[in-house]
């Protein structure tokens, strides 16, 4: 269960004319600690029901990693009061849709449900909150889920341990250092009394944020939110690892021999948090390098050098830190040396001149786009809310955080090229076929 995935006939989409207009919300806090955030739309006849816990894989330990990706799967297992097995049936019995996602940041979970339904997702998130069933047959049974998704997604996909190796050599004692599929073996020797602790200590409700966007009734709402959340108790403080990986002094390169037929280069360079200010000058960057045919690096190493099949960049931002990676698949006979050094050369022209400004318009005009088109589903609408109050402090960036991308000057982007895109801050990735290996004498 990872990205939010629904079906367009459910969510129905809201204009992008409409998604100009401001997004309001009413927003309170319980008595036991627990945020809400409510959107009244009565556009479409569905409510988007959504919990964020602020927990990721950076709250783990050494030796006892991949526990809040376990949990985003153990907590489908069923309550006290929902049967083992029950709760995806119960949502998509009554027309509705669920999924889940974790982050090294945060557990996401969602329903999208007929309006009618709203009271229905209350309860069920209501029970996961405060009844999980947390038993060793639940556990074993997700154990093995667990490891068949870590066999589809990183064992047997071509660069599927880019993730692990990128994060795992650019942060030493962060805990960005492992990623939230964490450690079959951490996972396997974990007690149960262990994963119940992990419940008791992060799935509470001054832990997390209570996001929902639809066709409601505010006050409504409120009711049945306090009737079936507010008799939960607190639970203790959570205080999240304040960790400072030191700064990266020299460029980390490493060649890895992977099942893929195609050679390929991934770079990823560090960068702050994404509340970061250098964040946002950060996307337009990205814009300006590979979004769209027009970009940089497509226009330099696919289309006039073509020396590669594909090029890809984006920020990787996260609430501490960040990577900020680049990426691409060779063609021809050129290699992953080639593609490094014309990457090199593109991201050389970015810190030696202003661009143009027709390319900062054009990179703007994609970055409002992609706000625009990231709140065009209550799903969208609602995550968003409980992103911008929990990393930001503030919900309503959902109606003013483009104008911090309209601030991004031509010198800004130039001035975070020679700031971050550095060799000294690092980690290269060269992706060759096992038949490239040498062999051993």
């Amino acid at each position: 269960m990872k990205k939010i995935i629904v079906g367009a006939a459910l969510l129905g989409t809201i204009g992008l004319q409409a998604q100009r207009s401001e997004v309001e919300f009413t927003e309170f806090d319980l008595d036991n600690g627990l945020h809400v955030i409510l959107h009244e739309d009565h556009s479409t006849p569905i409510v988007a029901v959504t919990v964020l816990y602020h927990v990721g894989s950076k709250d783990e330990v050494t030796g006892r990693t991949g526990f809040a990706h376990f949990f985003e799967h153990l907590l489908f297992e069923g309550s006290e009061h929902i049967e083992r097995g029950e709760y995806m049936k119960i949502v998509q019995s009554n027309g509705g849709a669920l999924n889940a996602n974790t982050t090294q940041d945060r557990t996401f979970y969602y329903e999208v449900l007929p309006a009618n339904q709203l009271e229905l997702g209350l309860w069920l998130e209501s029970e996961r909150m405060l009844h999980a069933k947390i038993t060793q047959e639940g556990v074993d049974t997700q154990r093995e889920v667990v490891k068949e998704e870590k066999r589809m997604r990183v064992d047997n996909q071509p660069y599927g341990s880019f993730q692990a190796e990128m994060f795992g050599n650019a942060f030493k004692v962060h805990p960005y250092h492992w990623t939230p599929i964490g450690s079959m073996a951490d996972l396997n020797s974990a007690m149960l009394s262990e994963f119940i602790d992990f419940y008791k200590k992060f799935y509470v409700p001054n832990n997390a944020t209570l996001s929902i966007a639809g066709d409601l009734d505010i006050d409504d709402t409120k009711e049945m939110i306090e009737m079936y959340f507010g008799d939960i108790p607190s639970g203790a403080e959570v205080v999240h690892p304040k960790v400072v990986e030191p700064a990266m002094t020299a460029e980390y390169v490493d060649t890895i021999y992977d099942n893929i037929q195609l050679p390929a280069v991934f770079v990823g360079y560090r960068i702050p948090a994404q509340t970061s200010e250098d964040a946002y000058a950060l996307e337009m960057l990205n814009n300006v390098l590979s979004r769209g045919g027009s970009s940089m690096l497509n226009r330099r190493m696919v289309d006039q050098d073509q020396i590669a099949l594909q090029v890809v960049s984006f920020p990787y931002t996260l609430e501490d830190y960040g990577l900020f990676i680049n990426l691409a698949l060779v063609n021809g006979e050129s290699t992953t040396a080639d593609l490094l050094r014309v990457m090199d050369e593109e991201i050389a022209k970015l810190k030696n001149g202003l661009i143009e400004e027709e390319v900062h318009t054009r990179a703007l005009n994609q970055m409002e786009s992609s706000f625009i088109q990231s709140n065009s589903s209550m799903a969208g609408i609602a995550e968003s809310l409980a992103n911008y109050h929990v990393y930001y402090g503030d919900a309503n960036l959902i109606n003013t955080e483009i104008e911090r991308y309209r601030k991004v000057t031509r010198e800004d982007i130039q001035r975070v090229a020679k700031k971050y895109l550095n060799a000294d801050n690092r980690v290269v990735l060269h992706y060759l076929p096992m038949s490239a290996k040498p062999s051993e004498e």
